[in-house]
């Protein structure tokens, strides 16, 4: 991977456990990625395919015990948040890495009006108080488009759509001006016109922030809308990693490759099925030591029984900075 000197977070060798009574889970298997500032990154992958355990590994989100992060580095403009105590991480999570969750009704306080939460890491990382604290989370409404910006601050949860309540979740998250925000698939519960609303929002304040971005989603849509760089996951690894243009018009891991034919395209006749990707994604109770993906793949071979492949670049670009994928099987015919 890159040496991480222009990166505002650099990944190294990331690997997450699950102690459960039948034994371990290997969630999230020796990744490593790094984000440039002013970047989206897009993740993207199947239901347990390790998308937000990898994310919630990096600051310390997950529980523990069963979640056990048993190695790696996660460097924030060259520090490693990883050897943060809690406290330390606690700071990191509230003032330099912001993170939005799926559902913000669930993440929100019911019994707390929205001007307490986006004021709440306001008072405890940026130190401001009273008439302050209240303009800058007026500030935060007006900049994620919430109209009446100072009486909604007055309001809870409940009186807000979902639309608005994800809204919400995102200026709370801007709070303390992060320089990285992670947002775990933010417009998979809301229906498709505010989806396209809280999309137009990042890119607006992408314009006007600059900050780096990672998108964790299902949908490849969106991601082709959005993201300037896409990594694929399964089985708890990245399998591929690819500026956004290339990845899909010039797709190598057998999985992103079922994975685009999923998508609906228009012209589509109405008649015709959605293709599916047959089977179940795996459940790892030791480290792969074989490709992950072989009892689905219909180009597996041998060696794919026998060796997990790593990533290696197919574009002459170092590991990290073009397109890399890990697979043994190569589209222009030969073996890897």
């Amino acid at each position: 991977m890159p040496d991480g000197a222009d990166a505002v977070l650099d990944v190294k060798g990331l690997k997450t456990v699950f102690r459960t009574r039948g034994g371990e889970v290997h969630a999230v298997n020796s990744v490593s990625f790094h984000l440039r500032p002013g970047e989206l990154l897009g993740v993207v992958g199947e239901s347990g395919s390790g998308k937000s355990v990898t994310m919630m590994s990096l600051i310390g989100l997950l529980p523990s015990p069963p979640a056990d992060v048993r190695a790696g580095e996660v460097l924030l403009k060259g520090v490693d948040i990883l050897k943060s105590t809690p406290e330390e991480l606690r700071a990191i999570r509230g003032a330099r890495i912001g993170f939005v969750f799926q559902d913000p009704m669930t993440s929100l306080n019911p019994v707390f009006t929205v001007g307490n939460q986006i004021m709440e890491p306001l008072k405890r990382h940026m130190g401001l108080k009273g008439k302050a604290a209240e303009d800058r989370a007026t500030e935060l409404l007006e900049l994620v488009g919430i109209p009446d910006a100072r009486k909604r601050l007055k309001s809870y949860p409940h009186q807000f759509s979902g639309g608005m309540r994800q809204r919400v979740m995102i200026a709370i998250a801007l709070a303390c001006d992060p320089e990285v925000l992670i947002a775990d698939e933010p417009t998979t519960a809301l229906d498709v016109t505010i989806q396209a609303q809280i999309l137009e929002l990042v890119h607006e304040l992408r314009r006007k922030l600059g900050m780096a971005i990672i998108w964790i989603t299902h949908d490849l849509g969106v991601i082709a809308e959005i993201a300037d760089r896409v990594m694929v996951m399964y089985g708890g690894q990245i399998v591929e990693q690819a500026p956004v243009r290339e990845l899909f018009g010039n797709p190598h891991h057998p999985y992103t490759r079922a994975l685009l034919k999923t998508i609906p395209k228009l012209g589509d006749e109405r008649d015709e099925r959605l293709q599916i990707i047959e089977g179940q994604p795996p459940i790892l109770t030791a480290e792969p030591s074989a490709c992950p993906f072989r009892a689905r793949c219909a180009h597996a071979f041998d060696r794919c029984e026998r060796e997990n492949p790593l990533r290696r670049p197919i574009d002459g670009q170092p590991l990290g900075r073009g397109h890399d994928v890990a697979c043994h099987w190569n589209p222009e015919g030969a073996d890897a």
